[in-house]
């Protein structure tokens, strides 16, 4: 009789195991899952992030900057006379 106890324990006790680790292997994929669309967000992010500082490096160029400065707002630099230092 206590052999069958024992046995019929071990048989349950390894019936619920088999469980925990399909259980555990099923929240694996999940988290899997999970990092794989992370690290395509990541990646996709890192992307549009080299794109904007392309996008910012061309806009802030010095010669852009000045080509506007003059076309758009019509400025130009001023001529030696009408620089004026002042000095405390």
């Amino acid at each position: 009789m206590n052999r069958y106890l024992v046995l019929a324990v071990l048989v349950a006790a390894n019936m619920a195991t088999a469980l925990l680790v399909v259980r555990d292997r099923h929240e694996h994929r999940l988290a899997f899952v999970a990092l794989s669309k992370l690290e395509k967000a990541r990646d996709d992010l890192n992307i549009e992030f080299g794109r904007l500082q392309l996008e910012q490096a061309t806009w802030a160029e010095s010669n852009r900057v000045d080509q506007v400065a003059r076309s758009r707002l019509g400025m130009v630099f001023p001529r030696t006379e009408d620089i004026v230092v002042l000095r405390r």
